[in-house]
């Protein structure tokens, strides 16, 4: 079952309770931070926006986990197999922070001692710019992004938690923005152009139990011409309402039900660089992953621990609308993730 939300109005009620649970294709819940029944440092809140072409991506971060600030970039050069990810973490009261309560529109900036970090949204155009003085070693990077042609509609979805009512998750994924600007690094440039360059927007608010895994998958580009991507994933939450699978062609979606990540296995672990299969219980979304580049990382604090493996690579396969037509993709540049969080 995919129960769809159609009615706009607040997302929780007067006793902080969701009023609806299912998806969306725009954000037609008001997210109000005042209406949420946990304490302040149990709501996570974060923008994240993944930019990528054949020849590199840049993924930027910034949030508020409520016990703790993270402004993070990313730069992952798939020429040359290099990539570097650095991290600013804060406590709130030394990086204090207001994100907004929608995607629509609205400013986040963000600085600290050798860094700089903002995402301006008129409503029309978004820009993503910064600067990190100490990005790798003494290097610096650098860049000014614009992105344009955000489609009609998006994936949204309001997941609830079994048995921990004040617990849940409001997502918005907006997929096949154009990108274009650049990103200047160690000498090097990289430049975004709209014609190959694609963006996604991970916009998510909510609150969260201790102990979460989550599978996501993503990537923007063309099919014969026509803007196309996919948002696929599932792990955490109660989604008996709806999953948060959709295809996006021509600046609609169109719903998918369940999709499985079949993850190679080697001597019993994961194995991320082999290649990966996708299925999906209607028929609707077949692929194969090709894996190009891990950005993984792990961090364990005892209490806080995080273990992330982004794997970006090539989709092959076929995606089928709602009206039966039967999309082919081959070597559609996007990634697919693992993730487990205690926090």
């Amino acid at each position: 079952m995919q129960r769809r939300i159609v009615t706009p109005g607040p997302l929780h009620d007067e006793n902080g309770r969701l009023i609806e649970t299912g998806y969306a294709t725009e954000l037609i819940k008001t997210y109000d931070r005042s209406r949420i029944a946990a304490r302040p440092w149990r709501i996570k809140e974060w923008d994240y926006y993944a930019v990528c072409c054949d020849r590199f991506a840049l993924a930027l971060t910034i949030d508020h986990n409520g016990y703790m600030t993270m402004d993070s970039i990313s730069l992952l050069d798939f020429e040359t197999n290099s990539q570097v990810t650095t991290s600013r973490i804060n406590l709130p009261a030394f990086a204090k922070r207001s994100l907004p309560p929608t995607s629509v529109k609205g400013d986040i900036r963000v600085s600290g001692k050798d860094y700089e970090l903002a995402f301006e949204n008129d409503g029309t155009v978004r820009r993503l710019s910064g600067r990190m003085d100490r990005f790798s070693g003494q290097d610096i990077i650098d860049f000014d992004l614009t992105l344009t042609d955000a489609p009609a509609e998006s994936m949204v979805i309001v997941t609830p938690y079994k048995d921990h009512p004040e617990a849940f998750y409001y997502n918005q994924k907006i997929n096949c923005m154009r990108a274009s600007g650049s990103i200047k690094y160690k000498g090097k440039e990289y430049v975004c152009t709209p014609e190959d360059t694609f963006a996604v927007l991970d916009w998510g608010r909510g609150v969260w139990t201790y102990d979460n895994t989550w599978f996501w998958g993503s990537a923007s580009g063309l099919a014969d011409g026509v803007p196309f991507g996919f948002n696929i994933g599932y792990g955490f939450g109660d989604t008996s309402a709806a999953s948060e699978n959709v295809l996006f062609y021509d600046g609609k979606i169109h719903k998918l039900d369940r999709v499985t990540f079949n993850i190679p296995e080697k001597d019993g672990k994961d194995d991320y660089m082999s290649p990966w299969t996708f299925t999906s219980n209607d028929g609707r979304f077949e692929m194969n992953f090709t894996p190009v580049m891990d950005r993984s990382a792990k961090i364990d604090l005892k209490l806080i621990c995080s273990d992330q493996h982004q794997v970006f690579g090539r989709f092959s396969g076929t995606a089928i609308l709602d009206d039966g037509r039967k999309i082919e993709i081959k070597n559609l540049m996007g990634f697919a993730e693992k993730v487990r969080n205690k926090w």
